[in-house]
């Protein structure tokens, strides 16, 4: 058992009968009245984010998990499939707890949150940022800036980014998994 006062970002609750992972957190100790924690939580069971208030000093239950090192594999009508990269061990995820699925190809490296109560899998999380190549976008028009300086474009995956009008098809861009959105052009 823990306090708010031990709170951190990507820490894993026990919370309302499900497990959260702690997205973002505040701590506000207002000129009137008793301080609490503000809090912004991810349940690790159906991917939803709920924004909280804990009074500060109240208990809170930590999970312990462990991150472990997969590789994706594939896609088929059940879920993802993972391959542990040490004992090479084959796991069935489901959509909902793969974040960000639509970025992920074949191949890649992922982290996979395992209980470790129960060895089970919680969740998948993509690298912070990942490269990927532009298959479809529409030619940038020159001088085109007044209006709208990006233009949609369609990622090896089939994920549609927003990316500048200088993109063009077949470059390779680099897209953070965070905020889903473009970050570079890698050369």
């Amino acid at each position: 058992m823990a306090t708010t006062a031990d709170i951190k970002n990507g820490m894993v609750i026990k919370y309302n009968d499900d497990l959260y992972s702690i997205i973002e957190f505040l701590h506000v100790k207002p000129g009137k009245g008793p301080a609490f924690v503000r809090t912004k939580l991810r349940s690790l069971t159906s991917g939803k984010v709920i924004d909280n208030t804990f009074n500060s000093g109240v208990a809170i239950y930590p999970v312990r998990v462990e991150r472990r090192k997969f590789q994706f594999i594939y896609k088929d009508e059940f879920g993802f499939n993972f391959m542990d990269n040490e004992s090479f061990e084959q796991i069935l995820l489901g959509e909902n707890l793969c974040v960000m699925a639509d970025l992920m190809k074949e191949g890649q490296e992922v982290e996979i949150l395992i209980n470790t109560e129960d060895d089970s899998a919680l969740s998948c999380e993509l690298p912070p940022f990942v490269e990927l190549k532009v298959t479809y976008t529409e030619p940038g028009v020159r001088g085109d800036t007044a209006n709208s300086p990006k233009k949609p474009a369609t990622v090896e995956t089939g994920a549609t980014i927003t990316v500048p009008i200088f993109i063009e098809q077949d470059e390779l861009i680099k897209v953070d998994t965070r905020t889903y959105a473009y970050a570079e052009r890698v050369k």
